[in-house]
Order: structure tokens, then C-alpha cells, then sequence
């Protein structure tokens, strides 16, 4: 039987949807309801529950890969890199309050094993890494592990947009470019 890529769609972003609302408290049935699917249709997409929670995981890696991820490699210099991706995080950030308090959600309570996790945003932990290695090899940042440059950019970044929608306002010009100062101040040499 061939599956329909939309509804697999439709199953994630309804489990999405409910993982922010509720936690793993969200049933396969209030999934299936959320997405306009009979329950038993998600165990064709979905081996289980963990299986879907998975399956979130995958999505929310690939979301973060397509827009932080350049499709080719740019003849801009290191500190441009670095900046491009500091604005790029922040826009991801922004754009989707319930993209971002999912992302927030799942890397806070993780769901899966440390090392699936690991496994799962692999491509944007190899990325992130060489783009922190690369602006080291420069002479720009820091010398601290890349690791800890890339997670404190994403993790400052993510903390601090959680508590700037507070206010109704939409984010300015100013707020962002002074939002990505601070990261690159943070972690310059």
C-alpha cells in the first residue's frame, strides 16, 4: 500500500501540536482526531507512539537543516558565515511561536535517548560545529570547545525570543540586530 505523504504530514504537525500542548499525555486517538485521521490509520504510518514521537524528531532536524543550512557552500568570509547563521537562527526562532515551543519542549524534556537525539540533529550539529571550528580557525572566536559556542548561540537565542514574545509587539529590526550582537559578542575572541 502506497501512504500519503500529506497525511503523514498532517500526523506530525497535529503530534507536534499536542507534544507542546499536553507532553507524552497526548493519546494516538486525540492525535488522529487533531489530524482528521481514524486512529488505527496512524499505525500505517507510525510503527507506535515512540515510533511518532521519532518521527517528530526527524521532521523538527530537517525544518532546522533546510533553513540554517546553506545549499552551497558560500565564498563569504568566516565572521559572515557566522553571522548569516545567527540571523538565520533567529529568524527560525521567530517566525513560528509553536515551531519554537516545540523545538524548546523537545530539547528540554527529551523524548528519545540521548544518543537518538544525537543521531537525529546530526547534520546541524556537524554544520554548527565546523561553522564554530572554522571562525576558531580564523581567529575570531573564542577558544572554548565549538560545541559550547554553537549551543550557548542556540540556546541564548531560543531563551531569549521565548521571553521577547511576551510582548505582543512583532520583533524589530533593532531588537534582531541587537539580538545577534549579543551572540556574536558572546562568542568572539
Amino acid at each position: 500500500m502506497e501512504l500519503d505523504p500529506i497525511r503523514r504530514e498532517r500526523i506530525l504537525a497535529a503530534a507536534a501540536k499536542l507534544i507542546v500542548a499536553n507532553g507524552l499525555q497526548c493519546s494516538m486517538a486525540a492525535v488522529a482526531e487533531e489530524a482528521g485521521v481514524a486512529t488505527g490509520s496512524i499505525y500505517n504510518y507510525f510503527k507506535s507512539k515512540d515510533d511518532m514521537i521519532r518521527g517528530v524528531y526527524a521532521q523538527l532536524a530537517d525544518v532546522i537543516c533546510g533553513r540554517l543550512i546553506p545549499e552551497a557552500d558560500s565564498p563569504d568570509d568566516a565572521k559572515a558565515r557566522i553571522f548569516r547563521y545567527i540571523f538565520d537562527y533567529i529568524d527560525f526562532i521567530w517566525e513560528d511561536r509553536e515551531r519554537a515551543m516545540l523545538f524548546e519542549y523537545l530539547s528540554s524534556v527529551p523524548l528519545i535517548s540521548m544518543q537518538e537525539l544525537s543521531q537525529t540533529f546530526a547534520t546541524i550539529n556537524r554544520y554548527s560545529l565546523g561553522l564554530m571550528a572554522g571562525g576558531q580557525h580564523a581567529g575570531l572566536l573564542a577558544d572554548i570547545p565549538p560545541a559550547t559556542l554553537a549551543g550557548y548561540i542556540g540556546g541564548g537565542i531560543r531563551n531569549t525570543l521565548k521571553w521577547r514574545r511576551a510582548d505582543p509587539d512583532p520583533l524589530t529590526a533593532n531588537e534582531r540586530e541587537e539580538l545577534a550582537l549579543m551572540s556574536w559578542k558572546a562568542i568572539a575572541k
